[in-house]
């Protein structure tokens, strides 16, 4: 073989081990994110129900914005908008 060729096949073990060799276990710790079985359990241990409805693209952009003003999740954001608006049809 010319020595071109032993180069480049010592390249490609050299990428096929780096392929192969996974994420060292260090960056994998800080994003400790459950799995989307863990966190259905989560959601359903606290009451959680899933509920998708269908808004406005602007009504939506309106809830992002004042969720990031007011460092509170979307999640709890809308909850409250909900209880808000529900408390006053009824009183």
């Amino acid at each position: 073989m010319k020595r071109t060729d032993l180069e480049k096949n010592l390249g490609l073990k050299i990428m096929g081990q780096m392929k192969n060799a996974g994420t060292p276990g260090r960056f994998g710790q800080a994003a400790a994110v459950p799995d989307k079985k863990e966190q259905r359990r989560r959601d359903q241990a606290l009451g959680l129900v899933p509920f998708a409805v269908k808004l406005d693209k602007e009504l939506v952009q309106t809830l992002q914005q004042r969720s990031t003003d007011r460092q509170v999740p979307l999640n709890a954001l809308v909850e409250e908008l909900l209880r808000a608006g529900l408390a006053a049809a009824r009183g």
